[in-house]
């Protein structure tokens, strides 16, 4: 695939932003990234380092001689790193949806939803596959005790490891794979366990969602009471793996970081919530309401710990930039739309009705369900231009090794996700609309 072009300036705004940036306090927060080094194969581990200190405003500005080559450095920026797996790394929004392309070669069986926008992906990696594979089963299996034996088909079936190396592309090692990989399998089994397939119910969902949030966030309490905290974290499925990922997460991460993941798996409970409030009272929202929801209940929590998969940080302040969180929120909100459109029939299929994007439209703007999947399709379509936009804006305003190499990460995640989706199956299967 060509590299695409560096795309026009957005407005006469992005190089202010430029130069805001280059002088503002988002300098000293570029001098402030930090790696989490691992050789290869290795453990990763937090930076220790101490930061060094923020360079002026003049040396981050490019001197007279260095201006006419900035555009070309930009551009291979974005473009990305190359090599397999590594196609999917860029930001430019193409002028033209690729969904006609043919897939790359070696690419899985799977039939994408027509007209949907999408970049098709390789295949991931198969030597990394097998061996997170490997690992995943083990960690579920030997130490966290996640499932009987009567689910193994089903917890082979998900595939996880395709999954995160296919989102992952450019982790360095295996274990920084683990890191999300693990994080992946206790949010499912949550979602399983407590509101979903296996036993979940709306009924008691704050009181179990609270009891295993501690397990990511804990507990500070008295003396007398904090052993029989720390028990309840054994106590079931879910919570075990929870603590058990979050510990590994931890362990590699920096303290903010870690916080950061802490901060959006709340959000995600809060969208457990609403859903299961809606439930409940048997009630199906409005179609903005639903979204809303979907911005809380969704993959968030996957694609903004890319950094720490990828082996680096990108410090707190370029993460919390309202730009930034704007990017984040988006790609969580059009990955999570292909979820509702892959998974329809097999919601439809179980029992008792299941909210997804389709079935509310359906419901609130009294279209046929074919109409109502199509709609869906096309909300799908203007979430993923807006995220393309909005990131490659960002990009250019904040011109940042770290902010493109983490924009890069986000937009592969989001691929990755597709990918995975898309040929995944045994899970999913489309409606036959077309």
């Amino acid at each position: 695939m060509p590299a695409p072009e560096p795309p026009p300036s957005q407005s006469s705004c992005l190089p202010e932003a430029v130069s805001h940036f280059r002088a503002g306090p988002l300098a000293s927060a570029a001098a402030r990234a930090c790696y989490v080094k691992a050789p290869t194969g290795g453990p990763p581990r937090k930076p220790s380092t101490p930061a060094p200190p923020a360079p002026s405003p003049a040396t981050l500005a490019p001197s007279a001689a260095e201006a006419p080559t900035a555009d070309a450095g930009l551009e291979r920026i974005l473009r990305g790193p190359s090599g397999l797996g590594t196609a999917s790394l860029r930001l430019i929004p193409r002028e033209e949806p690729p969904t006609r392309s043919d897939p790359p070669a070696g690419a899985a069986a799977g039939t994408p939803v027509p007209g949907l926008y999408h970049h098709p992906v390789p295949e991931p990696d198969p030597v990394r596959v097998e061996e997170v594979g490997r690992r995943i089963k083990s960690w579920a299996v030997d130490e966290v005790n996640l499932y009987p034996e009567d689910w193994e088909e089903e917890f082979d079936g998900f595939s996880v490891g395709r999954y995160m190396v296919g989102c992952h592309p450019d982790a360095p090692t295996v274990d920084h794979l683990m890191l999300a990989t693990r994080l992946m399998v206790a949010e499912n089994a949550v979602d399983d366990c407590y509101c979903e397939d296996h036993g979940g119910s709306p009924v008691g969902l704050g009181e179990r969602l609270l009891l295993a949030h501690t397990a990511l966030d804990p507990l500070y309490t008295t003396q007398e009471y904090q052993p029989k905290w720390a028990k309840s974290l054994h106590a079931d499925a879910p919570r075990r793996a929870y603590r058990s990922a979050m510990e590994y997460f931890a362990r590699a991460a920096s303290p903010s970081q870690a916080d950061r993941l802490r901060h959006d798996m709340a959000r995600l409970h809060m969208g457990y919530l609403a859903e299961a409030a809606w439930a409940q009272l048997d009630h199906v929202p409005e179609v903005w309401e639903y979204l809303a929801m979907r911005q809380f209940n969704n993959f968030r929590p996957c694609p903004t710990i890319t950094d720490t998969v990828g082996g680096y940080e990108l410090p707190a302040d370029l993460h919390a930039r309202k730009e930034m969180q704007k990017v984040i929120a988006l790609a969580g909100n059009a990955t999570t739309i292909v979820n509702d459109l892959y998974s329809y029939t097999k919601e439809l299929d179980a029992p008792g009705q299941h909210l997804n994007l389709p079935v509310v439209i359906a419901e609130r703007e009294g279209l046929s369900e074919q109409d109502a999947y199509l709609k869906s399709v096309e909300v799908h379509n203007d979430l993923m231009h807006d995220f393309e936009n909005h990131a490659a804006a960002l990009a250019e305003a904040c011109p940042v090794p770290d902010v493109q190499r983490f924009l890069r990460g986000v937009a592969a995640w989001v691929d990755g996700n597709h990918h995975w989706h898309r040929s995944n199956t045994y899970r999913y299967s489309l409606p036959d609309f077309w």
